[in-house]
């Protein structure tokens, strides 16, 4: 597991502490908390517990919450705000490429993601790649710069995935696979040239060294488990293809979207790898997702699998997140489960479990403030917390801009028409 260093600018560590008082605290890590008290301090979570257990210190700033319900912050497993793009279609297989320098951090979708709740996302390059990229892990903070957003590790470094997939949207003409088969020989074998490349980087010396090759080394971080597979796969034998070639290379593996997952569930627990789900209203685009089932989340939480959820934006609108979990619970997940799945199964997935994803003393103060229950159609986020600063607030004439209005309302000049006042 990667351990990761607090990257937060002078100017976004408020040394006050504040009370959130009030309010149900559904802390995920633990039973639900009425009345609840959580204390915040230089951007961490001091406390959290009922009242009366929680000790106010003198001189804190104290925010009645009183009928609203807080809740870790969301966390998406998979998106595309950010207008991210990774290989082009020179080659099936391009781990060098990096989302890092394609990132736009003032693109709309990360103030929609703000508004939607989620406050950590792994930001993915597209599926039409047997390997189309290395992924960015980022916090959704205010910033000016991809630097500001980013997770980091203990040295500094930029911290996410790989970028893989199968199926139909990787196959295509020379260069790129035309049958399955031909696509994971076309992945199997570069990783065989990865793991030649480097034990010879390790054991030779001075000119017989092979020339620096960024794919090589970045395939390398996966096999030695260093940057975790995000697999889009779809169809039962897909799957199973992706869970084959995890147990010939010993890489870890998050499977992705898997929306016949519910056709070999037993085979994705006894294998030990995490899904990420996808719930959408109207299947569609491929014939992949045609036997899609809002049943799986239920049926891979009986099997014992690590279960979260994503939106792959724009599939699923960032706004919409909190409804992902409610159609699961829909169709027979636990509640709180289906909670978990939105936020600490998702953290656990990126690796960043030990900072987000529930609220414990210590973690950092990813928060959101709801108008009710989480799965309710009429419950509205009001507001998004990072490291303990406000980044979204419906209160705000702009950031209800950004939660009420359609796809353009955030483009130059354009006019908004928002759903009215009083509609709380």
């Amino acid at each position: 597991m990667a351990a990761f260093a607090t990257l937060l600018l002078p100017a976004m560590c408020p040394a006050a502490v504040t009370a959130f008082t009030g309010a149900r605290i559904l802390p995920v890590a633990g039973a639900p908390i009425d009345d609840g008290v959580l204390l915040v301090e230089d951007g961490r979570i001091r406390a959290v517990g009922a009242r009366g257990a929680v000790r106010i210190p003198r001189g804190a700033e104290t925010v009645d919450l009183s009928g609203r319900v807080i809740l870790p912050g969301l966390v998406d497993t998979h998106s595309h705000i950010g207008g991210v793009a990774g290989g082009d279609a020179s080659d099936p297989i391009q781990p060098s490429a990096r989302v890092l320098d394609a990132i736009d951090v003032l693109d709309p979708g990360l103030a929609r993601a703000r508004a939607g709740g989620i406050t950590t996302a792994n930001l993915m390059p597209g599926s039409g790649h047997l390997m189309s990229g290395q992924t960015l892990y980022i916090k959704l903070r205010d910033g000016s710069t991809v630097a500001d957003l980013a997770w980091r590790d203990e040295h500094g470094g930029f911290v996410g995935g790989m970028k893989m997939a199968n199926g139909t949207n990787s196959r295509g003409e020379p260069p790129f696979p035309g049958t399955r088969a031909k696509s994971a020989a076309l992945v199997r074998q570069r990783f065989v040239d990865a793991l030649e490349y480097g034990q010879k980087a390790r054991n030779a010396d001075g000119d017989e060294k092979p020339a620096r090759d960024l794919g090589k080394e970045a395939l390398l971080e996966v096999l030695d488990g260093r940057r975790t597979v995000h697999f889009h796969t779809h169809r039962h034998d897909d799957i199973l293809t992706a869970l084959r070639l995890r147990e010939e290379f010993g890489f870890r593996l998050v499977l992705q979207h898997v929306s016949e997952a519910h056709r070999v569930a037993d085979e994705i627990a006894a294998a030990g790898v995490p899904v990420s789900l996808i719930l959408v209203d109207a299947p569609g685009g491929k014939l992949e997702t045609k036997d899609l089932d809002f049943r799986s989340p239920e049926i891979l939480e009986r099997a014992g699998v690590d279960v979260a959820f994503h939106t792959d934006d724009y599939i699923t609108d960032s706004r919409l997140f909190l409804r992902m979990g409610a159609l699961a619970v829909r169709a027979g997940m636990s509640r709180e489960k289906a909670l978990e799945g939105l936020t600490l199964a998702g953290a656990r997935m990126l690796d960043v479990a030990e900072r987000v994803g529930s609220l414990e003393r210590g973690k950092d103060a990813d928060f959101i403030v709801l108008s009710g229950d989480p799965f309710s159609v009429y419950t509205r986020v009001l507001q998004t917390w990072v490291e303990g600063r406000k980044v979204f607030d419906l209160d705000d004439p702009e950031d209800r801009k950004v939660a009420d209005g359609a796809y353009g309302a955030l483009a130059p000049g354009a006019h908004f028409a928002g759903y009215g006042e009083g509609h709380l």
